[in-house]
């Protein structure tokens, strides 16, 4: 069996109380949330040093994920993952009108604004609450710049921005200046919600930068993380005990490894 359609039938049987994993049968939706968090993480991180075959396969548990919730839902008498595939079938159609849309649609073709234009109408449509809010919809799980990168995306699209990258750069020396105020005063509480302030500019800086604030620093901690790595091969090639070396020596150490980049 390794066709899709038989991955539901495979999480089926796990699940079976009597025939199944024991294991399997006893996790809720709160107790797997995390494993599909995780694995979503792994696939990222598979693009990032470009395996593929390590992407074939983390894409597999990703998408055991899906399914195994879309189980658990059918259990509950919610959906099924018929309806979860169907849904996000819609939801592609009708968020490409330029594409899958009438003639004058796709003759007018793509235009900016519109894919957050026709999510507002989805969420107004959904009649969570009378009056839908512009950031409604961004999820509290995500990890905290990226969550921070699309509430200002959110706010942009109604006009709250500024109108280049040069605003959102004097943002960063404005909240600079409040943490530095924050730190003389000692009290910790202003110091981290000034530094918080700091992040979210910078974040918005990004923005206005057209780079990805998650992936950039993705990419610093792996060039943080190889250089550092270097740093401890070089001081064994010079039979040094890296725990013991002074400041000197290791900042002379990381200047050495930044050449080898």
């Amino acid at each position: 069996m390794s066709d899709l359609k038989n991955l539901p039938q495979i999480i089926s049987r796990l699940r079976d109380p009597d025939l199944g994993c024991s294991w399997d049968a006893q996790q809720n939706f709160s107790s797997i949330a995390p494993y599909t968090i995780e694995e979503a993480y792994e696939v990222a991180d598979a693009i990032a040093r470009d395996d593929m075959d390590g992407l074939r396969d983390e894409l597999g548990d990703l998408l055991f994920q899906v399914v195994f919730h879309a189980q658990m839902a059918e259990e509950a008498g919610a959906f099924a993952f018929s309806d979860v595939a169907q849904t996000i079938c819609e939801k592609m159609v009708r968020r490409h009108p330029h594409v899958f849309g009438s003639e004058s649609e796709r003759r007018v073709g793509p235009h900016k604004g519109a894919w957050e234009r026709i999510k507002a109408t989805e969420r107004a449509a959904s009649g969570c609450r009378e009056m839908a809010s512009v950031l409604d919809g961004i999820a509290i799980a995500l990890p905290a710049l990226k969550r921070a990168q699309k509430l200002g995306k959110r706010a942009a699209s109604v006009g709250f921005d500024w109108p280049d990258s040069e605003g959102a750069r004097q943002k960063i020396d404005e909240e600079m200046a409040e943490l530095s105020v924050a730190e003389c005063n000692g009290k910790q509480n202003d110091i981290e919600e000034e530094l918080g302030d700091l992040l979210f500019s910078v974040v918005n800086f990004a923005r206005h930068l057209k780079v990805d604030p998650e992936a950039a620093l993705s990419a610093a901690n792996r060039k943080f993380e190889a250089r550092f790595r270097r740093m401890e091969s070089k001081a064994r090639d010079q039979q040094a005990d890296f725990m013991t070396l002074d400041i000197i020596q290791l900042e002379n150490l990381w200047q050495e490894a930044k050449k080898s980049t």
